[in-house]
């Protein structure tokens, strides 16, 4: 966030901060892009924040309120219509962040998504999973990245599930789809893409977020034109349209079925988390933080949209409880394939270890590049297999 924060100085505007943390934690870095800051008892209270921020911006100009975090996006339309400034309604909006409203609009449009049920109590999800038959999904109607999602294949299954989102108030219960999932990211002017990214996830978010030993690992694609993704890009246009998207980066997930078919996932209108813009600048040599301010405030996007790499990001876990202890087979890497790493930020000894199922980042990251595909996908392999982390109790 604090890049963003930046970007939009850098574009000239004039950018007042709304935050939680109080203002002697805010770091230097951030504060030398704030014209003025306000801190709020509770960032996440949307009605205190609306009615604390209106008040507080009476008699200065705004132009523009604007969140790439997927729990304030609402919090931020709301405060849009309040001032009466330029941006997506909060219907818009809502498109976005309602998964089950999401997937009616996308399909009144004739786009191809998964058969789905908004389900507020246990009986009304487990009639719903009768009636779409198993394998299921069932994930929260508000929620980002794969948080409380659950693959379940049978009642016993959905049952489990259920007991682990008793916090959820509300799901979207859908059909599950068998193929790969790639993400379709965009920075938009007007609804349409001044810049698109396509990534694929290897394994699939599920998998990753299931199984502690896997190493996840994202690749951004180089080449835009290739048959394998066409079709998804193609979809990611429509569903563009359909949701009425206006300024400001969007980021979808998509799946192709092994007979080619593609079929839309999710979409949220803000960037896609665990440093997937650092992939999207590295793939091009550019700066999306800036870019999407000055799509945003002045509605060009100037930065050159050549790609010239596949570039991949591998999350680690360490093995073990406790602190990182050591950390083996990074020097080697380092000294076989440094040439095309781009960053190494694992976490360092001593360190206490993450809790995985909390972040994709884990333990710490990688990110490598190539201009080949298969390259790229290798080296990141190697990475996944050939460096551990070790962490033990103190």
């Amino acid at each position: 966030m604090q890049q963003y924060t930046r970007g939009l100085a850098e574009v000239g505007a004039t950018v007042y901060g709304v935050g939680d943390t109080h203002p002697s934690q805010l770091p230097a870095s951030l504060k030398r892009y704030l014209a003025d800051y306000l801190r709020v008892p509770k960032l996440l209270d949307e009605d205190d924040v609306v009615n604390r921020v209106h008040a507080w911006m009476r008699g200065r100009e705004v132009d523009r309120v604007l969140a790439n975090w997927e729990v304030m996006v609402l919090t931020a339309a709301r405060l849009r219509e309040r001032f009466g400034v330029h941006g997506m309604s909060v219907d818009a909006v809502r498109g976005f962040r309602d998964k089950q409203l999401m997937k009616e609009r996308v399909a009144a449009a004739g786009l191809r998504v998964p058969k789905a049920v908004r389900v507020r109590t246990t009986t009304e999800t487990r009639e719903a999973a009768a009636v779409l038959g198993f394998p299921l999904v069932i994930k929260p109607i508000s929620g980002a990245g794969s948080a409380d999602t659950y693959r379940v294949d049978s009642p016993q299954e959905l049952d489990q599930a259920l007991a682990r989102m008793n916090h959820v108030s509300e799901a979207s219960l859908e059909e599950f789809i068998e193929g790969d999932e790639f993400t379709y990211d965009t920075v938009c002017i007007n609804g349409v893409p001044a810049f698109e990214n396509v990534a694929q996830y290897l394994p699939k978010p599920l998998i990753a977020r299931s199984v502690e030993s896997i190493s996840p690992i994202i690749t951004t694609v180089r080449d835009m034109d290739q048959p394998a993704i066409r079709a998804g890009i193609k979809l990611g246009r429509g569903v563009l349209q359909a949701l009425g998207m206006g300024e400001g980066f969007t980021h979808m997930e998509w799946f192709r079925k092994p007979d080619g078919e593609v079929v839309f996932g999710e979409i949220g209108c803000r960037p896609g988390g665990a440093h997937l813009v650092d992939q999207m600048n590295y793939t091009c040599d550019i700066d999306l933080f800036r870019e999407w301010a000055r799509a945003v405030c002045w509605g060009r996007f100037d930065a050159p949209t050549k790609r010239k790499w596949n570039v991949s990001i591998v999350f680690k876990r360490a093995k073990g409880q406790g602190r990182i202890t050591k950390i083996v087979g990074l020097t080697e890497f380092i000294r076989d394939y440094g040439e095309h790493v781009v960053e190494s930020r694992l976490l360092p000894v001593g360190t206490q270890r993450r809790n995985w199922k909390h972040t994709l980042l884990s333990d710490g990251f990688l990110i490598v590049r190539h201009p080949d595909w298969n390259t790229a996908n290798k080296l990141a392999e190697i990475a996944a297999n050939d460096i551990t982390m070790y962490a033990e109790q103190s």
